[in-house]
């Protein structure tokens, strides 16, 4: 292979996986070339480019008008990211046509690991162990137990990213379990074809990173560890893996190596295994041509930027270091950060981002695709940022991932945040318990919750910071507190709401500046509710306060959002402190009645398309029977009846488009009582 000299490189994806393959070729003197929908038009990826492209929507999954794009930016080279056109090998072919560089992995190398039955051949023919599977669907569910038995799953040959992956308990679930993995492959990668594979109930998910050039060298950069997963999609990674013994971890090296010595594999790729819990046997899975979202816990240890090698073998340059030059240190773990509510069922969230600002101590590794004011939509992976902390040993990598994503100030969209920490604080995960299962079987909080007497010195805190706001707003008077009159009158009061609780905050100011103040409500539900406290305000600033409130002290962010008088929302104040941050919605002092959902309504928690209807009017219902079937974000969300009861009104059909929020139907419950909305 000849020397290739690169001078410009497009990145056909977005958000942070543009940002941070911008940030190494930058650090190589290139510049850098992005594409964008409407839907993104205000990321920050697309300011941080040195010239952008839009794309007709729908044009991520472009091969010809991505090509187009390079052309017109003047780029000589693509990087595809780390998403599905990764591993599109007629789009690395394009590219290559077009006398562009490719950054990965050769097209026929590509085709031959992107179908996992062919893969599975490949690890075969190399002596790596695979699990029973078969992709011949005229099978019946009996048979399919026998071959492989139960429980099984059912993935796409082409998939990843647990798209088209669902696990089936039983025959008699086998054939819709079936249908929907065919309808998720189709709808994500434009290829239907499933198959089916024994699943390993308790397992831990380890996966080995390799780097090769065009000259024949083959490294590995030692393990990943990704076993902390929802819906078959990792939240959590990690290098070192846990409890792999150094036996283990030369072996499954070994393998990977002879894998992909046996492809003619160039770039980077990760060659992944299942390992038994029970029997510590390891089983290949599949190979990643392309970087992994979890790459930088490797360059956290290994001190190699995986995307610098990439761009470097695309040039045609050697590796020029060997196996025996390969050092590792200490441990690092990431977070994804996702837009979705774990108390849901990981349902994924949208909305905009009120509040966004990374803490500065302790020092992490933030790759993140959004900023405060950045709008989550269905159009795209709800992956908000990768958060990344390295550390001498396990457990402070754990501990300073887990500050840093409880000091973040964070608000405006639900996200799994105090999930993360959570996890990463738990003691089965400091001890290694770290399985496929650990998030059923160890359920870590799905939210942070704050005591009564945290709760009222975060309420008391944000009567505060909007009355020093009223202050600093004021256009007469303004070095008087908001409330003063030369007689006495009666308290400032202020209703909020936390959830489904209602706060109420009093207070009235001093001669000496300090505010005297009763907090009280559900969310304060204790006997030293009515007590006053006694509160100073230190330093006030319009995105935190300084403040003592019942003899503590604490400096919390602070972001207010204007409310939506129409809808009968009032202004949201977020706050942080305690490991979390609060959202508390302050009440409009003359709100509007809006349209309510009519009682026992079953909603749309997005936007999205109407797939499967279940029920009909006057049919009766059981609480957790599935009733509708929404796609979304590329995945389907089947929506069950929150309770016992009757069907008395439809209000979509297969095949509508839906919006957040739309009453799909409603369901009277079966005690004649009134029930909360599903």
């Amino acid at each position: 292979m000849t020397h290739r000299t690169l001078t410009c490189v497009m990145v056909a994806n977005r958000g942070e996986i543009a940002r941070r393959v911008f940030r190494s070729a930058r650090t190589m003197g290139l510049s850098c070339a992005a594409v964008y929908v409407d839907a993104d038009a205000d990321a920050p990826y697309v300011a941080e480019a040195d010239v952008a492209v839009q794309l007709d929507d729908g044009g991520h999954l472009d091969a010809d008008a991505l090509v187009s794009a390079a052309l017109t930016a003047g780029a000589d080279a693509v990087h595809p990211g780390y998403g599905f056109l990764a591993e599109n090998a007629a789009f690395a072919m394009a590219v290559e046509a077009a006398g562009l560089t490719w950054i990965g992995p050769t097209p026929e190398v590509i085709a031959s690991m992107g179908d996992k039955m062919a893969a599975k051949e490949a690890a075969e023919v190399a002596g790596v162990p695979t699990l029973p599977s078969t992709d011949d669907l005229t099978i019946d569910s009996a048979t399919a137990g026998d071959l492989i038995g139960y429980p099984l799953l059912v993935k796409a040959a082409a998939g990843g990213g647990g798209k088209g992956m669902h696990l089936v308990e039983r025959h008699e679930d086998l054939a819709d379990a079936v249908a929907s993995a065919h309808r998720e492959a189709t709808s994500s990668f434009g290829d239907g074809r499933v198959f089916l594979e024994r699943y390993v109930p308790r397992s831990r998910h380890v996966e080995i990173q390799i780097l090769g050039d065009a000259y024949g060298s083959l490294v590995h950069l030692g393990e990943r560890e990704c076993s902390i997963q929802r819906r078959h999609q990792k939240v959590v990674e990690e290098s070192p893996a846990v409890t792999l013994s150094a036996g283990g971890r030369e072996a499954m090296g070994a393998a990977a190596l002879r894998l992909a010595d046996g492809i003619g594999y160039r770039s980077a790729g990760t060659v992944e295994f299942l390992i038994d819990e029970d029997t510590e046997e390891f089983f290949f899975l599949e190979v990643n041509t392309r970087l992994q979202v979890e790459h930088p816990v490797t360059e956290e240890v290994a001190g190699i930027d995986l995307v610098r090698e990439q761009l470097r073998i695309a040039a045609g340059e050697p590796l020029g270091y060997g196996q025996d030059d390969v050092s590792f240190d200490g441990h690092a773990i990431e977070a994804r950060l996702y837009a979705e509510d774990p108390s849901a069922g990981y349902l994924p969230a949208i909305g905009t981002l009120e509040a966004w600002r990374p803490a500065k101590e302790p020092s992490v590794r933030w790759d993140a695709g959004v900023a405060e004011g950045s709008v989550v939509g269905v159009e795209f992976d709800p992956m908000l940022a990768k958060v990344v902390a390295h550390g001498p040993t396990r457990r402070e990598a754990a501990g300073r991932l887990a500050l840093a994503l409880e000091r973040m100030h964070l608000g405006g969209v639900a996200t799994n945040r105090d999930q993360l920490a959570a996890t990463l604080r738990h003691e089965a995960f400091l001890k290694g318990d770290t399985t496929t299962d650990f998030l059923d079987r160890h359920a870590p909080a799905p939210r942070a919750t704050l005591d009564h007497r945290t709760t009222r010195w975060v309420a008391a805190a944000a009567a505060l910071w909007l009355q020093g706001r009223n202050r600093s707003e004021a256009s007469v008077l303004d070095r008087l507190p908001s409330g003063w009159r030369n007689a006495r009158l009666p308290d400032q009061q202020l209703t909020l709401h936390l959830g489904g609780e209602t706060i109420q905050v009093r207070y009235h100011t001093g001669r000496d500046g300090r505010f005297t103040m009763v907090v009280g409500g559900d969310g304060c539900a204790d006997r030293e509710a009515s007590k006053p406290l006694v509160a100073t305000v230190h330093h006030w600033t319009g995105e935190s306060i300084d403040a003592t409130i019942d003899g503590i002290r604490r400096i919390a962010p602070v972001t207010a959002v204007n409310g939506r008088p129409l809808d009968g929302r009032g202004e949201v104040v977020h706050i942080t402190t305690a490991g979390t941050t609060t959202s508390l919605e302050v009440a409009p002092r003359f709100p509007l009645p809006g349209d309510e959902a009519p009682t026992g309504s079953l909603v749309a928690p997005m936007p999205g398309k109407v797939l499967e209807v279940h029920a009909t009017v006057g049919d009766v219902v059981a609480a957790g029977q599935a009733l509708l079937v929404l796609e979304a974000m590329k995945m389907e969300h089947h929506m069950a009846a929150p309770f016992d009861g009757t069907v008395a009104e439809v209000r979509v059909a297969v095949g509508d488009q839906i919006d957040n929020d739309a009453v799909l139907m409603v369901i009277e419950s079966a005690t004649g009582k009134d029930a909360d909305n599903g």
